[in-house]
């Protein structure tokens, strides 16, 4: 073992030593104590100033210096121990991938077949024990179950052994490992117990049943583990792989080449063609088009983008074509610090699966210390009691029993039985939980922090009103005239002109000629006669002049934070319309429920004031913070978390995912993106905001459950442990048969199981 003088030699001259903060991914764990030694041995290396192991993402985040220790030095300390960390490979996650699947699908395997192998054993030692030979048939049926499909517990178990250290796999592989070769030894010499007046009782279905269950908990486990990682990994995926540079020059001389993503350097010039995605950060040199930035504002509007413009890594470019100059690379764009932020704080969390490991910690030692105090008490107490020259058989088999009756399968099952049908419990409200955390903490939030778009809002821009100002026999003649100019249009809110007119029934007509005047709008040419659609400044450069209703009807739908757009011909304004991202219906409702149960409610937008004060005024909102970036959102969560609250962060948007993955509870609208619905622990189907009452309501109901659950799992215990040590043997001659702890260990387990699925019958 590393002594701790060497550990903190980093820490005692900061000065001179430079630090470096890496994270590998870490292979081989299998609970929650295997992340406590991982971190303890990486701690005590020397050259390692600080290390935090995370089990639900299974990374060690690590603090070093890179002159005392190298990441292969930290690997070999750790393979020393049984476990890994994953170096020096090109991508890590995806090798730590491959090795979560190959023991995800082992565990599978073994699970299954110690299900089929431990029914016949059950039922031969239930309803068939005076069958000839039965014991052998046990033993022969249960022998791979143990020492085979559930030699990882007994591997684990060696392990924390060795480092002075007990988990659950300790008291899965001692409380079957000693019933097994205790009924073996019954089994191949009877005659030992029966020349003592004791009959040669078997348990190879209590060690069988154990470990298929203990599997089949584990099994669930690392199902909702695989998971973890496909944020980061879709957030990565918004980069591309390689972009194109501009080399030799400008015009004819300059060439095209294309560069692995990685190559690509601050100040070379990258061009972007439509519909690809923007490779870094950097300011448009030439060209102009409309980028959709909802990835970091957040807006569903599309953004025009012309020389001297920033646009960000990962944002999407819509119809038009133009190069720019790099300016931040690598880890340095905005994309890599949204995936560094969302890592980070999905890291610094732990499952709510730890619990019952802690608990295990401690009660492991103490049943194991039970188990030899019964012994030792019943070999030197039962040779002057009644037990006699039999006060070494009891003392074994009640030994054995204490540690038969307080097997862990009810302790294993407590947790994620209550989940699995919080789970679809949920889902049946239309609520999808993927983190078992949030429903341990979604009981408790006092305030939620809303995005607008897609959140409050439909999250799409949508006519609102539309005020002909013609007659109707001309409205049915100029309404395809306005809808060929938007369908030819590359104006991102000219696909909610041509989405209302299509609904309303109209088809478009074909043009004489059609132009695109940038800032300003569109102007076509139909039967000789010049039409325009666009804002305020193209009627005032033709000349026009809106009526006095117009402007006061345009005046008012701008108060509003609608965007304003004008139909005209050459001489008058034939139609005004107005375009927003309408309020949800639902929104207000929720709002009001939220606030009636004393959860203060906040909303968060990267929008300007105007529109955010439009929005919040018409759901009955009064604290609200506009044109708000995505760090901007995640500090906000951190600042009401400093306060002492626990907040719920709903959004939709890949803008959102840093705001959401620092909250202590996080829920994606269903309509959002992808990477949203990754980071959040809970995605509502219907991206209905009355569903967040309720999924706080659930998790209310499931903490509730899981409590009953570990209460139970104990209450047999404690009842059970000092029963079968021989409590009563002095006061009514009483000794728990180690087949009736058996059976109550499996009485604990169904208790468990029946109390989860009472959640399916609870109203939200």
């Amino acid at each position: 073992m590393m002594t701790t003088e060497s550990t903190t030699e980093p820490k005692r001259s900061p000065t001179t030593t430079r630090l470096t903060r890496q994270t590998f991914p870490v292979l081989e764990m299998t609970c929650a104590a295997c992340a406590v030694s991982v971190e303890s041995m990486l701690t005590n290396t020397p050259g390692v100033a600080k290390a935090a192991v995370n089990y639900a993402n299974q990374s060690a985040t690590v603090e070093f210096d890179p002159k005392a220790i190298t990441p292969a030095g930290m690997q070999q300390v750790l393979q020393s121990i049984g476990y890994d960390l994953v170096v020096d490979v090109e991508d890590p996650q995806a090798v730590q991938q491959e090795a979560q699947q190959q023991q995800y699908e082992s565990l599978k395997k073994r699970t299954v077949w110690a299900g089929i192998l431990s029914v016949p054993v059950v039922v031969l030692g239930m309803f068939f024990m005076t069958v000839p030979y039965v014991n052998y048939i046990m033993m022969v049926l249960s022998a791979p179950v143990v020492f085979w499909l559930g030699r990882s517990y007994f591997v684990n178990a060696w392990k924390q052994a060795r480092h002075g250290k007990a988990n659950m796999d300790t008291l899965v592989a001692l409380s079957t490992g000693i019933a097994f070769l205790f009924s073996a030894f019954n089994t191949l010499n009877p005659d030992f117990w029966l020349s003592q007046g004791q009959h040669p009782h078997v348990y190879f279905e209590a060690a069988a049943v154990v470990i298929a269950f203990i599997s089949l908990g584990k099994l669930l486990e690392e199902r909702a583990k695989s998971n973890t990682s496909s944020a980061i990994k879709k957030l990565m995926g918004l980069q591309p792989k390689t972009v194109r540079i501009v080399e030799g020059g400008v015009g004819l001389q300059s060439v095209e080449r294309e560069l692995p993503i990685a190559q690509v350097r601050v100040g070379q010039v990258i061009v972007v063609r439509p519909g690809e995605k923007i490779p870094v950060d950097g300011i448009v040199e030439s060209g102009e088009s409309f980028v959709d930035e909802s990835m970091i504002s957040g807006e569903a509007i599309p953004v025009g983008k012309r020389t001297g413009a920033t646009v960000f890594a990962g944002t999407i470019n819509q119809k038009g074509s133009f190069r720019f100059t790099a300016q931040k690379v690598g880890s340095e764009t905005v994309l890599a610090q949204i995936i560094r932020i969302v890592q980070e704080a999905q890291g610094s969390k732990a499952p709510v699966q730890k619990l019952v490991d802690q608990i295990a910690g401690i009660f492991v030692p103490v049943v194991i210390s039970i188990a030899l105090l019964t012994f030792a008490a019943w070999m030197i107490l039962g040779r002057s009691a009644d037990a006699g020259e039999n006060a070494f058989a009891h003392a074994l088999l009640t030994s054995v029993t204490v540690l038969v009756i307080a097997c862990p399968c009810a302790l294993g099952l407590a947790t994620p039985t209550a989940i699995m049908v919080g789970v679809g419990k949920g889902a049946e409200n239309n609520i999808l939980i993927k983190d078992a955390e949030s429903l341990e903490l979604g009981y408790k939030v006092n305030a939620v922090v809303l995005d607008k778009t897609g959140t409050i809002t439909e999250g799409k821009p949508t006519i609102t009103d539309l005020a002909w100002q013609v007659s109707d026999l001309e409205i049915a003649r100029l309404s395809p005239v306005l809808y060929a100019l938007e369908s030819q249009s590359e104006h991102p809110l000219a696909g909610a002109v041509t989405a209302r007119l299509r609904a309303d029934g109209v088809v478009g007509t074909v043009l004489d000629g059609f132009e695109s005047l940038t800032g300003r709008g569109v102007s076509g040419r139909f039967q000789k006669m010049t039409y325009l659609v666009g804002n305020a400044r193209l009627l005032t450069e033709r000349g026009m002049v809106a009526e006095l209703a117009v402007q006061k009807l345009a005046t008012a739908w701008q108060q509003d934070a609608k965007t304003v757009v004008y139909f005209a011909d050459q001489t008058r304004i034939l139609a005004v319309l107005a375009i927003a991202d309408p309020v949800k219906e639902t929104s207000r409702e929720a709002i009001h429920t939220l606030r009636k149960r004393g959860i203060a409610v906040y909303m968060m937008t990267g929008d300007n004031a105007q529109t955010a004060g439009a929005v919040a005024k018409a759901v009955g909102l009064s604290d609200f913070r506009a044109e708000a970036l995505p760090a901007d959102k995640a500090a906000f969560v951190k600042e009401l978390q400093a306060q002492g609250k626990v907040v719920a962060m709903i959004g939709d948007g890949i803008n959102d995912s840093q705001a959401l993955a620092q909250a202590d509870v996080s829920i994606a609208m269903g309509r959002g993106s992808d990477i949203a619905m990754d980071v959040a622990k809970m995605t509502l189907i219907t991206s209905d905001l009355n569903s967040v009452p309720k999924a706080l309501q659930l998790s209310k109901k499931t903490v509730q459950t899981i409590r009953q659950n570990l209460f139970w799992a104990f209450i047999y215990n404690l009842i059970g442990i000092p029963i079968a040590a021989g409590l009563l043997y002095p006061i009514n001659g009483f000794l728990l048969n180690p087949m009736l702890a058996g059976a109550a260990m499996a009485l604990s387990s169904v208790s468990v199981v029946s109390n989860s699925l009472r959640l399916r019958a609870a109203k939200l």
